[in-house]
């Protein structure tokens, strides 16, 4: 009887190893796996150091909270969409490209995204479409835009600012104020918008200008009436000029 068993338990052991063995060589085979069809919540693109590059992702497994990539915090107010992030090769989040839409109990409600970011800030380029409709009203408005962002920003830096900023919030809205300003003035957080080429909110079809502060300074668009316009403006937003001249 324990000669059988003895037997029994290296046969068994033995299938074991043997089954491991060949499990282990057939996904360790060389070359490229082909597939008809792959159902996945999510992709992760890894370099051979094990540094993230890219990640494809649907709405449930988007990364933000408190999971970590690349060792790195991801933004915990980010929403959570369908899409991809890029990452550079200090594994810094570096853009992306993320899209929604569904509809609403008056309307519908979509987006599309695809950003381009300064290494370690935000975006510097965005592809932006958004559409909106609630009852009869429609707006749509697609641009190509381009950004200032600070010199000193990090994004570990932004988050730990716009956290304090949160809380001052809620305890004394002035002294966040104040704060925000010293944060930007130290070239730590804000940016602005530079030139945008697209579908502007009034429904004006062009290339629209911007200052360093984001005011709007010159704009050569068609508006919604198909009339042709070049508008130029002070640093308060006032038209000062516009060809061909406005009636007064």
């Amino acid at each position: 009887m324990n000669r059988e068993l003895a037997f029994l338990r290296t046969f068994a052991i033995t299938c074991g190893i043997g089954m491991t063995l060949l499990t282990t060589l057939a996904f360790k085979k060389y070359g490229n796996h082909k597939f008809n069809e792959i159902d996945v919540e999510r992709i992760n693109i890894v370099e051979k150091d094990g540094t993230i590059k890219m990640i494809i992702t649907s709405v449930d497994k988007f990364p933000n909270g408190q999971e970590k990539i690349n060792g790195k915090s991801t933004n915990a107010d980010r929403k959570k969409r369908s899409g991809m992030l890029f990452f550079n090769e200090d594994g810094i989040e570096c853009g992306g490209f993320i899209y929604d839409g569904k509809k609403s109990e008056n309307g519908h409600s979509s987006g599309l995204s695809l950003t381009y970011d300064q290494f370690d800030g935000d975006q510097v380029m965005q592809l932006l479409t958004q559409d909106y409709q609630k009852g009869d009203k429609r707006f749509v408005s697609s641009s190509l835009s381009f950004n200032d962002r600070p010199a000193k920003e990090s994004q570990a830096k932004t988050m730990e600012i716009m956290k304090e900023l949160e809380a001052l919030r809620k305890k004394d809205p002035k002294l966040m104020q104040e704060k925000y300003k010293l944060y930007e003035r130290e070239g730590l957080i804000g940016g602005a918008p530079r030139l945008m080429l697209g579908k502007s909110r009034e429904q004006n079809n062009g290339l629209f200008l911007f200052d360093d502060k984001g005011m709007p300074r010159a704009m050569f668009y068609v508006d919604k009436n198909n009339v042709a316009k070049l508008d130029f403006l002070d640093e308060k937003g006032n038209t000062i000029d516009s060809f061909p001249k406005r009636k007064e």
